[in-house]
């Protein structure tokens, strides 16, 4: 850099990630984000909405030969929890137009997990990046190239996490531990209910051949009883051992679970998938639509060129399963808006969370047996005639 700084990040700890709670938690977040639809959409001066299906969306329908969208979508988010950072290259290739503006046609887009990333800045200002991978290979990309999402994205320049671009997870890890000690608590009380439970007293002197046969004698009678019951000769007394058990309380251990799980943002009832509609809409506001909204703007940022970010590209992510009202809300939302003519068509499918289509680009309809916005004025005041009469519609 040139500020004398050298920005080299070692991927990635994931020491927390051993904690069953903790992978609970992301899983619950990546089955629900693998249900966005990836879109390339236009929309212009805050008009209606156009999917572009074209060559960008081809790419975000098959990122490459190895991987679903689905499967893309939940590689990424793994990654973002596990390392704070993901990063995605796309592969393209470019040609000049008529115009001589430089294209491009993209045939891939990959993530990937480098085990260390540096940073440079040239004197023009121009960043570039170089990823160093596993097997000891190195590649070197312009950063604008790049998809990278950051995640909890605040001391670091360059990085999601810490100020070495690595997760920060002190804090967390003390609650973990303090599981650990919980749940470890239980497996030894668990054992030790299993251990000797009562003593066997024999009241003669024996020699130590006759103790050995009397403990195979005694064992054999156990495994021989099947009421659980077992009759002992005057030469013998049971002294059975008081235990007292003390078990960890179910409302402790569920505080240190919850615990664990609002570090990610993921309610306990989302865990369980038994929620009602209000705690995963709490749920989709809090933790879900902002990383749809880091998403949507990384993939925006880096597939297009300045030229087509200025005339309203983007890539938008759609929650189509992720939708959380009723079907009956839903209608009724629509039916408010759409009576008036204040919504385009498109945007009635988007708020179903379906794509919009081309051939409702620009169409709003409004009540008055749902005619074009454009017509509603001839059927509500009827239209001058050639002799200057007027016919009305009824």
């Amino acid at each position: 850099m040139l500020s004398g700084a050298t920005p080299i990040f070692s991927q990635f700890g994931d020491d927390v990630y051993a904690s069953d709670v903790v992978q609970q938690a992301i899983s619950c977040i990546v089955q629900e984000m693998k249900k966005l639809t990836p879109q390339h959409i236009r929309q212009k001066h805050n008009k209606d909405i156009t999917p572009i299906n074209g060559n960008i969306q081809s790419v975000l329908n098959a990122p490459n030969p190895l991987m679903t969208t689905s499967e893309f979508i939940e590689k990424i988010i793994w990654s973002l929890f596990l390392n704070y950072n993901a990063f995605i290259i796309p592969v393209f290739y470019t040609w000049e137009d008529e115009k001589g503006n430089t294209q491009r046609h993209y045939t891939g887009l990959y993530p990937v997990q480098p085990r260390e990333v540096d940073f440079y800045e040239d004197a023009a200002g121009n960043f570039s990046v170089n990823f160093k991978f596993g097997n000891g290979e190195e590649f070197e990309f312009p950063y604008s190239e790049i998809i990278h999402i950051k995640y909890k994205y605040s001391v670091n320049e360059f990085m999601g996490g810490n100020d070495f671009g690595q997760p920060d997870n002190g804090a967390l890890l003390k609650t973990l531990e303090l599981n650990e000690q919980l749940l470890n608590g239980v497996s030894k009380a668990m054992k030790s209910s299993f251990a000797v439970n009562g003593i066997v007293k024999y009241k003669t002197l024996i020699d130590g051949e006759k103790t050995e046969a009397k403990l195979r004698e005694l064992e054999t009678k156990l495994n021989n009883s099947e009421s659980g019951l077992m009759g002992l000769d005057l030469s013998t007394e049971y002294v059975p051992i008081d235990k007292k058990l003390e078990l960890v309380d179910a409302e402790t251990l569920k505080f240190i679970d919850e615990k664990i799980l609002r570090t990610y943002g993921v309610p306990l009832a989302i865990l369980t998938g038994d929620y009602t509609k209000e705690q995963y809409e709490a749920f989709y506001q809090k933790t879900l639509e902002t990383l749809i909204t880091a998403l949507s703007q990384a993939f925006t940022k880096t597939l297009f060129t300045k030229g087509e970010l200025s005339h309203g590209n983007r890539i938008q992510f759609f929650p189509r399963d992720l939708i959380f009202m009723s079907v009956s809300e839903k209608l009724e939302f629509v039916r408010l808006l759409g009576d008036s003519g204040s919504i385009y068509e498109n945007e009635k499918r988007v708020a179903f969370g379906l794509m919009p289509l081309a051939e409702l680009e620009g169409v709003r309809m409004q009540s008055l047996n749902y005619v074009n916005v454009a017509d509603a004025q001839k059927y509500q005041v009827g239209n001058s005639n050639s002799e200057g009469g007027n016919t009305k519609n009824v």
